[in-house]
C-alpha cells in the first residue's frame, strides 16, 4: 500500500568494486551507478520507489535518482542501485537549458 506522508530512510554508500562482486550484482553496477543501504538493518527503499531523489550533503544535493534492487528489498547481496546524477551532470544541464 502507498504511503500518502512523505517518506525518507537514511543510507550509506557502498563501495561499487563490492557491488559488482560475485556475491552482489556481479559486474552490473556501471560508472554512472550509485549501490548503497539503509543504515538501520532491514530498511530498504521498495517498489515504488523509483525515480526517488537519493539526497546527500548539508545543502541536501541530488546526488542521484533510485533506479532498481532486487527482488526482495532487505537482501543484503542485492542492494538498491541509483543513476548518478553527478555522471549526468552535463547532459542534465544541457537538457535544461
Amino acid at each position: 500500500k502507498l504511503s500518502p506522508t512523505l517518506q525518507e530512510l537514511e543510507v550509506t554508500v557502498l563501495d561499487a568494486r563490492m557491488c559488482n562482486n560475485s556475491r552482489f550484482w556481479d559486474g552490473g553496477i556501471a560508472p554512472t551507478m550509485i549501490c548503497f543501504q539503509g543504515r538501520h538493518r532491514g530498511s530498504a527503499p521498495t517498489k515504488g520507489d523509483s525515480g526517488g531523489p537519493l539526497v546527500c550533503g548539508e545543502r541536501a544535493a541530488v546526488a542521484g535518482v533510485l533506479s532498481f534492487s532486487g527482488p526482495d528489498p532487505t537482501d543484503p547481496f542485492k542492494p538498491p542501485v541509483a543513476s548518478s546524477a553527478v555522471k549526468h551532470k552535463k547532459w542534465i544541464r544541457k537538457t535544461l537549458r
